[in-house]
């Protein structure tokens, strides 16, 4: 039994999941918003959230530390710098996990980890009723335009298909194709 086992293993070994975890790491300094699935972000959440609250405190050990997590320079700097001034009166909860539904190929439930305070979020307006996009009416069918007989003198019209018979009355239908002999035996070969 996995009583109190709190993290997930992910299918990987602690080597594996620490590598991923750093990468991700970077990429969210990086980008402040990154697309995964869902237990990697729910696991990824808190080593972010400590790697910033170490971005707060701003001593030496504390870049140190961050500087284990994340292995480039320029992105610890752009932790202790820009991201951690961010939320110097918020007391934790840096980032949220937006859910986005299954993945289409295998199914795996997707999520958004982002920072709450983005500068670009707060760039992008909300979308107004009035400047919303409208949904468009269904399309109807256009109706087929039938050939002209002076485009196409020389080519016959295909005939239509016959509609179906009733379900009580099954057609027979022939395997034999028309212009073959059907054989019972194989040819010998060499005999």
């Amino acid at each position: 039994m996995r009583h109190a086992m709190r993290h997930r293993k992910l299918g990987r070994t602690s080597s594996h999941r620490e590598a991923l975890f750093r990468n991700q790491l970077q990429s969210l300094v990086e980008k402040e918003k990154i697309v995964t699935t869902l237990p990697k972000a729910k696991e990824l959440r808190p080593i972010a959230e400590k790697v910033i609250t170490r971005g707060k405190h701003g001593t030496l050990h504390d870049r140190r530390w961050v500087l284990r997590w994340v292995l480039k320079r320029d992105l610890v700097k752009k932790v202790f710098d820009e991201i951690a001034p961010r939320f110097t009166a918020r007391p934790g909860g840096y980032l949220r996990i937006v859910k986005l539904g299954p993945r289409q190929g295998d199914g795996a439930e997707m999520a958004v980890l982002e920072l709450v305070d983005r500068p670009e979020a707060e760039a992008a307006e909300p979308v107004k009723e009035s400047q919303a996009p409208k949904a468009k009416a269904p399309k109807t069918p256009k109706p087929k335009k039938e050939a002209k007989g002076s485009a196409k003198e020389g080519a016959e019209a295909k005939p239509k298909r016959e509609p179906k018979e009733a379900k009580g009355e099954a057609k027979k239908v022939s395997t034999q194709k028309a212009g073959r002999k059907q054989t019972s035996a194989p040819k010998k070969i060499g005999a």
